[in-house]
């Protein structure tokens, strides 16, 4: 099952995909609440009906939300392919790398990024994100995938001079509109185990600048919910973005970062794709 958010006619409207169709399921008798409906076997029941018979919907006529009502913590895994970590000015991580964004930085496809006026080095990041829909601490590695209900597609977009300031990465992570997320989420049974086996490409402007697979993750997500469940409570809704490939614009020779005008395509194999143009802030 693949559902989403969307705005249409001036109100948020659950969304779903069928096939290649897009579906609304405003006239379903379900809550506007992506997660709330997975993590509900009667509410999975009644939207699979209601997907069957909805009527599609033009995509170009909606504007995308991210794909959850609410959003816990997203946390973020760096370095966790071994060709990005040995691009980056780190080591090869011996331990998951973990870090925190905010929700302020989160939009959906479609959504423009915003390249703020401070900075010129705004990069992209494919990643796939795992979505909790179990709750715990101290969860066991083998019985991590009881705890993920769905799993996405996310673009870390990252400020790297902001980034690199100091050894913490929070400020240049947690730029507004910089983080998108979607289009929808797809319910586990949908996904191989942990997302493993899937292509993962960026492209910008058309021309692929990351193409790797999931099989490279250095810590799969069994092993990042295990860790960082060890140090905090996990909750439904809380969303691991598990890290991005070699190819990131700061380690090219030249540079290649993201510009006013550019629009940048994140791919995850059977999971989805994400595409979003990118804009210049706006003059105060």
């Amino acid at each position: 099952m693949r559902l989403g958010l969307a705005e249409a006619v001036g109100r948020s409207i659950l969304i779903a995909q069928r096939g290649q169709e897009v579906v609304s399921l405003a006239g379903a008798s379900l809550p506007n609440d992506p997660l709330a409906i997975l993590l509900d076997p009667s509410l999975r029941r009644a939207a699979e009906a209601a997907i069957a018979k909805a009527g599609a919907i033009d995509p170009a006529a909606l504007r995308f939300l991210p794909p959850m009502a609410t959003i816990g913590k997203i946390i973020c895994v760096g370095l966790n392919y071994a060709d990005h970590a040995a691009e980056s000015p780190y080591d090869k991580p011996k331990f998951p790398v973990f870090f925190l964004r905010t929700q302020e930085g989160v939009i959906g496809h479609g959504a423009s990024i915003v390249r703020p006026q401070v900075s010129e080095q705004l990069d992209f990041e494919g990643e796939m994100v795992a979505v909790i829909g179990k709750g715990g601490r101290r969860i066991p590695m083998e019985r991590a995938f009881d705890h993920v209900v769905a799993y996405s597609v996310f673009n870390d977009g990252s400020i790297r001079d902001w980034q690199f300031k100091g050894p913490q990465w929070t400020l240049g992570k947690n730029f507004d509109d910089t983080g998108p997320f979607g289009p929808f989420l797809v319910s586990a049974d949908e996904v191989p185990d942990g997302g493993l086996g899937l292509r993962i490409t960026t492209r910008l402007n058309g021309k692929v600048v990351q193409d790797a697979n999931t099989n490279d993750l250095l810590f799969q997500v069994p092993e990042l919910i295990a860790r960082v469940s060890e140090a905090m409570t996990l909750k439904p809704g809380d969303i691991l973005v598990t890290g991005t490939p070699a190819g990131v614009g700061f380690a090219r020779k030249p540079p290649l970062f993201m510009k006013h005008g550019d629009v940048c395509e994140i791919e995850v194999e059977g999971i989805g794709l994400l595409r979003n143009p990118i804009i210049d802030e706006p003059a105060a």
